[in-house]
């Protein structure tokens, strides 16, 4: 196992949840991440996939989206847009600064808090619910790569390895997987 990355580590700046499918997920004083699952109480928690529309094509499948975390970076790149986005507003489960979760590979383990741990399993893939609750905002989380390919700035998805409470103020710490990296791709 690689040791935690020094230079790589930020912090929490809210969590949130939902207990129904909404779009958007209320902010919380704190959330309690359980092993396999996800957050406690949240919609999108279970061993295998909560999303609805992964549920209607294969509800064995397991479930790779447990934990959304998005950066906070990410908002304050939007607002000159336009777009006044707050955590929680997009459906994330936990908010960060000071690290580039899009560029982690998958694999990557954040430790957040004294106990939690999120192993990253990929990108979140911005459907059209993200223009019902703001128009135009799905092409401002899109952008393309030089080479063309497309970038998403959703968030990243994970699992829980090891569960414990997360709390808005807490730090994230980055362990990196073993070489060779794998570029995050969508889940």
């Amino acid at each position: 196992m690689n040791p935690v990355e020094p230079h790589a580590r930020g912090a929490v700046v809210a969590v949130a949840q939902s207990r129904g499918h909404h779009f958007s997920k209320r902010i919380a004083l704190s959330i309690r991440l359980i092993v396999g699952l996800g957050v406690d109480g949240d919609a999108h928690a279970g061993a295998t996939v909560k999303h609805r529309s992964r549920v209607a094509r294969d509800p064995s499948q397991p479930n790779l989206r447990q934990v959304h975390l998005i950066q906070r970076e990410l908002f304050d790149e939007l607002r000159p847009r336009g777009f006044n986005i707050a955590p929680g507003d997009l459906g994330e489960n936990v908010t960060t600064s000071g690290i580039d979760l899009l560029g982690l590979p998958v694999g990557t383990q954040l430790r957040l808090g004294t106990d939690a741990v999120v192993e990253i399993t990929g990108l979140r893939n911005p459907c059209v619910q993200i223009d019902r609750f703001r128009p135009g905002l799905m092409a401002a989380v899109l952008d393309r790569a030089a080479d063309g390919a497309l970038i998403r700035k959703s968030g990243v998805m994970g699992v829980v390895i090891a569960g414990g409470d997360v709390r808005p103020g807490d730090a994230v710490a980055v362990k990196l997987p073993a070489l060779p990296h794998v570029a995050l791709g969508v889940v």
